[in-house]
């Protein structure tokens, strides 16, 4: 069963060349929430003629909104104030906000704009961020994620993820394609185009590589590519199976799965496909690795035990120690960015769901409530996690709170979206 499910995936890529292209983008829709909710207004921003479209505060507030931490109050027929002095905090206070953004766009010669913005705590008539941005039409939604990200943290104390990025491969008729998108499915673009299918996309700890599998040569082999000018090179094409691909945190090297040796084992390599050395040993399957933010642990599925679960290994080798025991299904093993979480797919009630383990302490939930999720990921900041699942016969990527209490669906039309993973 573990082999049938890991590798099913694993069909050839043909690469029809590295340029990238944009395409339309995903539509999301966001259900519950956080019990307590920080009330924000966002107040749409005194625009210049000629603005991009959406409306910068719209995307603001599209991005607080699926946090589930943040609900927006509604602004509409106020006053639209763009200084501070300009603000009856009484008014907004009686409309149950607890803060507020304002600001304005001007117009600036060369088709540039300058964007500036607010943050004001309502209740103590106080100023808690103030930024201004000198930008091009072309890093638009950009600064509307950068502002989301300064209102998130100012208010949460945690840095926010919505200028981060995402990758998944998605299928359309006989087309695969492996896209870079924005946290929210927006501005996404093509880095791999296929007539067959890519999987297993990872970022590089800096955001400039992904490392992914290809069957290219009629076998899946390792790829490494640049996303700054799309050249790539084979990292792992060794006789038999290479996938499974993880990067170390400091970006040096991959643990990747190899059958050179028969069972589908886990190898350490570089990233120029010197240095192989083996990780693991064991007469069954280990797949799926993935580092520990330290890099001193490996976590890994493996059926070695007789079911597929969850195991970890210290990177420099030695024997491996099982960490999942509840249920007999548990694989693709996802570490949050502070290591104290891990993410998994498990059987539960005879359905593949997004499950949550405390390491320190050995309890689990589940978070979600699909039948078919796969591939889990956390985002940069720790506080959802990306994962695919499938609705109407077709896969739709989804994110989760930790709490499971908030949950969004990315999904185009007459898309099949798959293998996702969250980036810096």
């Amino acid at each position: 069963m573990l082999r049938a499910v890991l590798l099913f995936p694993l069909f050839c890529l043909s690469l029809l060349g590295a340029a990238f292209s944009a395409h339309a983008a995903m539509e999301i829709q966001v259900i519950g929430g956080a019990a307590n909710k920080i009330a924000v207004a966002v107040v749409p921003f005194q625009m210049a003629a000629g603005q991009p479209e959406p409306m910068l505060t719209q995307i603001v507030g599209d991005d607080l909104n699926r946090s589930g931490q943040i609900r927006l109050v509604d602004a509409r027929g106020l006053q639209q104030p763009v200084e501070p002095a300009q603000v009856n905090y009484s008014t907004w206070r009686a409309q149950g906000a607890e803060a507020m953004v304002i600001g304005q766009v001007i117009a600036l010669p060369g088709g540039r704009f300058d964007v500036r913005f607010r943050l004001l705590d309502v209740i103590k008539q106080t100023q808690l961020a103030g930024f201004g941005y000198n930008i091009s039409a072309s890093q638009w939604r950009a600064t509307a994620h950068q502002i989301a990200d300064i209102v998130y943290e100012k208010l949460t104390g945690t840095p926010g993820a919505f200028s981060s990025r995402i990758a998944y491969v998605q299928k359309q008729g006989k087309r695969f394609e492996l896209r870079v998108a924005d946290a929210d499915g927006q501005n996404p673009r093509t880095v791999v185009r296929s007539n067959e299918s890519v999987i297993s996309p990872m970022f590089s700890p800096d955001g400039t590589r992904l490392a992914y599998v290809s069957f290219e040569d009629r076998k899946p082999v390792v790829y490494v590519q640049s996303l700054q000018d799309g050249s790539r090179h084979k990292t792992a094409a060794f006789k038999g199976s290479n996938s499974a691909p993880a990067w170390t945190p400091d970006g040096r090297r991959l643990a990747v799965v190899l059958t050179r040796d028969e069972t589908s084992q886990i190898y350490m390599i570089n990233v120029d496909g010197s240095g192989v050395s083996r990780l693991t040993r064991s007469g069954g399957i280990d797949t799926e690795p993935v580092f520990s933010p330290d890099g001193k642990t490996v976590y890994f599925t493996s059926d070695r035990g007789g079911s597929p679960q969850i195991y970890r290994v210290a990177a420099s080798g030695g024997e491996p120690t099982r960490v999942t025991f509840s249920g007999s299904y548990n694989v693709s093993p996802a570490i949050s960015p502070d290591g104290r979480l891990l993410a998994y797919i498990g059987r539960d009630e005879g359905r593949f769901r997004v499950m949550l383990h405390e390491l320190a302490s050995g309890q689990t939930r589940v978070l979600t409530d699909t039948a078919r999720d796969e591939s889990p990921s956390f985002a940069p900041n720790g506080q959802s996690i990306l994962y695919a699942t499938v609705q109407g016969g077709r896969g739709v990527l989804g994110t989760v709170s930790l709490d499971g209490k908030t949950r969004s669906r990315l999904s185009e039309p007459g898309v099949d979206a798959r293998e996702p993973a969250w980036g810096p």
